[in-house]
């Protein structure tokens, strides 16, 4: 099978919110990044695809999160490359949170007081590497030093590195969800794989569209890493869900974006606890009133 590169210079704000909008698609591409050229400071958002690539869905894609026509150059690529793993192979672990994430090809021993994750590549959104998730690992850390949950859900687990990082740290079940069944499929084997397969429950839904989320509500920790639209349409279901006292971790969000954010999550009951910035991207720690 061949494989094609899709490629377009753009913004460093557009090329971000492609690949996370890209990411959100799991049938469009098997991986996509954002990076700058240091030869003309452009930043160049790429995608590896399976030969031929949907460029209508590029397209209508580009049009409704950049606002306008993006043109994608294409090139045929080493079909003999796994370029799920070779786009990841090179990255160093991440820190964060007082967590440790790494692949298998990191030869360096894992630092004695750090909490250890390993995440493979895979076709899944979230290694780790990303501003937003190193910004929920710190959250997640600041909201445990406080309290320690014991109703956690996790909307949007791509890899499951959040719902991992939970279970690694809170003696309790994490419902782990997502919209792609290859991020569930992903979630249970990086889960078992880190040895917390017990403590995660997955299930496949469409934002909080399924009997379970509901069922096993109030939560008092709920995490959801995905992007600022969905966020916003899903925080008067939040705030149902969520437990009085309860805390939500928010992120995917862009920092132009925050405000209309917190606004919608202000009129769904929830005050603003904590604000993390890092690089374009934004956490967000709330409180349910």
């Amino acid at each position: 099978m061949s494989v094609d590169q899709l490629s377009v210079s753009l913004t460093k704000e557009q090329a971000y919110a492609l690949v996370d909008a890209v990411s959100e698609r799991d049938e469009l591409a098997l991986t996509a990044s954002a990076h700058e050229n240091e030869e003309t400071g452009e930043w160049v958002f790429e995608a590896t695809c399976d030969s031929p690539p949907d460029l209508a869905a590029f397209s209508e894609l580009a049009r409704q999160v950049l606002g306008g026509e993006v043109t994608f150059s294409v090139e045929t690529i080493d079909p003999e490359v796994n370029w799920v793993a070779k786009s990841l192979e090179g990255l160093a672990p991440v820190i964060a949170g007082g967590f440790y994430v790494y692949g298998s090809h990191a030869t360096e021993p894992v630092p004695e007081h750090l909490t250890p994750m390993r995440i493979e590549a895979a076709q899944a959104f979230g290694t780790g590497h990303h501003e937003t998730t190193t910004g929920c690992l710190e959250a997640i850390e600041m909201v445990l030093r406080k309290r320690t949950p014991s109703r956690m859900i996790d909307i949007g687990t791509g890899t499951g590195v959040l719902a991992i990082a939970l279970a690694k740290r809170v003696d309790a079940k994490i419902l782990a969800t997502d919209i792609d069944p290859i991020a569930v499929t992903t979630t249970i084997d990086n889960a078992n794989d880190n040895g917390v397969g017990a403590q995660i429950d997955t299930i496949e839904a469409t934002g909080l569209d399924h009997p379970e989320i509901a069922g096993r509500a109030p939560y008092d920790l709920i995490v959801a890493n995905i992007l600022a639209g969905p966020l916003t349409e899903l925080a008067p279901g939040m705030g149902r869900i969520a437990q009085p006292g309860g805390h939500a971790i928010l992120s995917g969000i862009l920092n132009t974006q925050a405000d209309g954010v917190i606004a919608a999550y202000e009129a769904a009951g929830f005050a603003l606890v904590d604000h993390l910035k890092r690089k374009d991207w934004t956490t967000l720690v709330l409180r349910k009133g």
